[in-house]
């Protein structure tokens, strides 16, 4: 599938001699939800800014459906909405203005019908006469959205779109999300809130430092890297482990009376640690399972590339 981003060799380097991108490859394909995951500082917003025309590139390229972004500038900036982390608008100014103004912004001519469906879409409608300085926190960050989507871009960015948001409107956020990847636009996030990107996104990227550590699709990611813990309850505490149990790698639970046994997918010996258990004359109350969640493996990737 021929990408409808695809960023080479990107680099930024600004005047102080802080390298915020280095050498950075990306592709992201039509359709698809990407999250774009790292600690403060990690380029996330650089990068967003050289792919939106907002900051210049020290090297390297970014093609838009081909458009490159420097050459092609106009059409490139056509195909992308951008839902900044700043609550920047006109308070002022009408939810139907500011929005419609942003269509504008892109030299589309004025539809009505298409400014109606993106307010419905967002629950604004009712509010589309309210001045922005009325409104709350969450409708501020779904006027953005809008705006973002007024010139029908099929390139989405959501720099922390949930910032500041309660839990109620971050669901329904989220919901928008799928419902924009089902009309075929592209979503791009950033976000802090891992249970986001565990929750949305088709593929991860790690960002450090400016260098792109890990790019993979969700659930191949946390197969291969997410690992699994076979919690065993005994029915009494043990003092010493057997010997017998000592080749599984075992280490102590909550207390005395739990083993703990780590595992993943491609290798395990469940069977034979059960059997060895039952060899030793030891009883199982109760077993429980967990897994590392996507916030487990990103801290990890993080601490291993420190």
């Amino acid at each position: 599938m021929t990408p409808i981003l695809k960023i080479s060799g990107l680099t930024k380097t600004y005047a102080t001699g802080f390298q915020a991108l280095k050498g950075v490859d990306l592709e992201i394909y039509p359709g698809e939800i990407f999250a774009l995951l790292g600690p403060n500082g990690a380029g996330k917003t650089t990068l967003i800014s050289i792919v939106c025309g907002l900051v210049n590139p020290s090297r390297g390229s970014v093609t838009v459906d081909g458009h490159d972004i420097i050459r092609d500038y106009r059409q490139a900036r056509a195909l992308i909405g951008l839902v900044p982390q700043e609550l920047t608008t006109d308070a002022f100014e009408t939810v139907w203005n500011t929005v419609s103004f942003s269509r504008g912004l892109f030299g589309k001519k004025p539809d009505p019908a298409h400014i109606e469906k993106v307010l419905r879409s967002l629950s604004l409608w009712e509010k589309k006469d309210n001045r922005l300085i009325t409104l709350s926190g969450g409708m501020k960050r779904r006027v953005l959205i809008a705006k973002a989507l007024s010139h029908e871009p099929r390139i989405l960015f959501l720099d922390e779109p949930t910032a500041g948001v309660d839990v109620s409107l971050r669901q329904d956020m989220w919901a928008l999300v799928r419902d924009l990847r089902d009309t075929g636009v592209t979503i791009i996030l950033t976000t802090h809130y891992i249970e986001e990107a565990e929750e949305m996104a088709d593929r991860v990227g790690v960002i450090n430092r400016g260098d792109i550590i890990l790019v993979q699709e969700k659930h191949q990611l946390m197969q291969s890297l997410g690992k699994k813990e076979l919690i065993l309850m005994l029915d009494r505490e043990l003092e010493v482990l057997p010997s017998a149990l000592e080749t599984f790698g075992l280490r102590r639970g909550a207390n005395a009376g739990e083993l703990v046994y780590t595992y993943d997918s491609q290798n395990n010996d469940i069977s034979a640690l059960l059997a060895a258990i039952d060899q030793c004359g030891l009883r199982l109350k109760d077993i429980q399972t967990q897994q590392s969640s996507l916030e487990d493996i990103f801290v990890e990737l993080i601490g291993s590339n420190a």
